[in-house]
């Protein structure tokens, strides 16, 4: 592990997000970067409707516009969406969309979707895939949505919450797939996908 991390830190690195759940995600890893958050339309409506296309495209737009001032780099963005039953939530507006979000997932499973793209320099060579975690709340009272939305957690997180809340972890009752997916970015599959890529001989 530490071989491929030393090879991913020879080139300048950037990670296209300002989200402080991603930097410390990738900071564990050993990895050492630099930030810069793209501005993108993310209402776009030539976007997929499907959240798990939607997120892919929009973490490709943002690594392709930061590429395009700093072509010497590898570029690593994502983006990361809720969704339940037809429905997407992304981040809540105010507390009062906050809390609709909330009384929606209370006792029901829903699906946390990340996309994420790596463009490397000069090269043809990307990675962009998008990871499914499924998580599963138990029924939160109308009390306990309240105290939740009051720590002022949700306002900016896709859903209205953060896995990681010390609060929410007694709210989730089960996950299936990545737990860091859920925080914003799909460790485990990043570092298979890294060591198919920078173990291929075309670095």
């Amino acid at each position: 592990m530490l071989n491929l991390i030393s090879k991913l830190n020879t080139f300048p690195l950037i990670l296209a997000s300002q989200s402080p759940r991603r930097q410390e995600l990738l900071k564990g890893l050993g990895l050492q970067f630099s930030v810069i958050s793209p501005s993108i339309d993310e209402d776009d409506h030539s976007l997929s409707h499907d959240p798990a296309e939607m997120v892919k495209e929009l973490s490709l737009r943002k690594a392709r516009k930061v590429q395009n001032l700093n072509p010497d780099s590898v570029i690593i963005a994502a983006d990361t969406t809720v969704a339940y039953d037809g429905h997407v939530l992304n981040k809540p507006a105010d507390s009062a969309e906050a809390e609709k979000m909330l009384v929606l997932l209370s006792g029901k499973t829903h699906s946390v979707f990340t996309g994420y793209s790596v463009l490397f320099p000069e090269s043809k060579i990307k990675i962009s895939r998008t990871i499914e975690t499924k998580v599963r709340f138990s029924v939160l009272s109308p009390e306990e949505i309240k105290c939740y939305i009051g720590t002022g957690s949700p306002m900016d997180k896709a859903g209205a919450y953060g896995i990681q809340d010390s609060l929410m972890s007694a709210f989730i009752s089960g996950i299936e797939g990545d737990y860091s997916n859920v925080m914003g970015f799909p460790v485990n599959d990043f570092y298979q996908q890294l060591k198919s890529v920078l173990g291929s001989g075309h670095f």
